[in-house]
């Protein structure tokens, strides 16, 4: 649904509750300020929304907005949640690259906004790059990467990534200077976070093969706490997210030692 059918428009509440839904769905969150603007009525008409969506079971109130419950469990193909934030994904892409060394060995995470780094990727210089992700490898190698590994495993049909006890146990044999990871949410205590038990346990082994961790993270990861940890806030180097980060999120994340870059 495009941006155009929302604004100027006094939506009946089911219908603007409806796709307020939707939007926590695709995104995995909704602001309150951002929701006002889109639908063009007051933050006290959106928060009393979000309430009435909470206690019907569709999304979970946070501080400035809300997360989608089921977005906890439902998982959209590869190709649809690479259409979300995808301007910011890319600029997130574009900054990631300066931790591309000239050689060496980089670990990239499945993922749509780490897939982004395959469009950028600096194919001419000497780094051999592995990733778990089919459609990544399959654009690195189409840009000509110089050397390419994928660590093997099954494949879910969903994501086209790796993510077995076969991809864990060959990426716990790594040691690679960086690893680009990407996550569901960010807990500002509790740090990376996921609700797939198996995605927990490959980004935990991710985390502990790198020499340096790069997070990818869009603002509307920021704040949404998921079932597993895989990273603590201070086992993170650099943390590039965008523009929508606020201020104050962005103090609270470098008070943990946090290079935090807004692009």
């Amino acid at each position: 649904m495009s941006d155009t059918e929302f604004n100027g428009t006094a939506l009946l509440q089911y219908e603007r509750q409806r796709q307020i839904s939707l939007l926590a769905l695709r995104n995995g969150s909704v602001d309150v300020s951002e929701l006002a603007k889109r639908f063009d009525v007051t933050t006290e008409t959106i928060r009393r929304d979000l309430s009435d969506m909470q206690d019907k079971g569709v999304v979970r109130r946070v501080h400035g907005g809300a997360v989608s419950i089921e977005a906890r469990h439902h998982e959209p193909k590869v190709d649809s949640r690479d259409m979300q934030n995808a301007d910011e994904k890319r600029r997130i892409a574009l900054e990631a690259i300066r931790e591309v060394p000239d050689s060496g060995s980089v670990l990239i995470d499945s993922g749509s906004t780490t897939f982004r780094l395959a469009d950028v990727f600096p194919v001419d210089r000497n780094v051999h790059v592995i990733t778990n992700s089919l459609v990544t490898a399959l654009a690195l190698a189409r840009r000509g990467v110089k050397e390419l590994s994928v660590p093997g495993g099954g494949v879910r049909i969903d994501t086209f990534a790796m993510v077995d006890s076969q991809t864990i146990d060959a990426v716990r044999a790594m040691r690679v200077d960086v690893v680009f990871v990407s996550c569901d949410g960010l807990s500002y205590k509790r740090g990376l976070t996921t609700p797939y038990r198996a995605e927990w346990l490959l980004k935990r082994a991710m985390i502990e093969s790198a020499r340096k961790v790069v997070a990818l993270v869009d603002q509307s990861k920021l704040g949404n706490d998921q079932l597993f940890g895989f990273a603590g806030l201070d086992e993170i180097d650099v943390l590039i997210t965008d523009l929508r980060a606020d201020d104050d999120t962005a103090e609270v994340l470098g008070k943990h030692g946090l290079d935090v870059r807004r692009v």
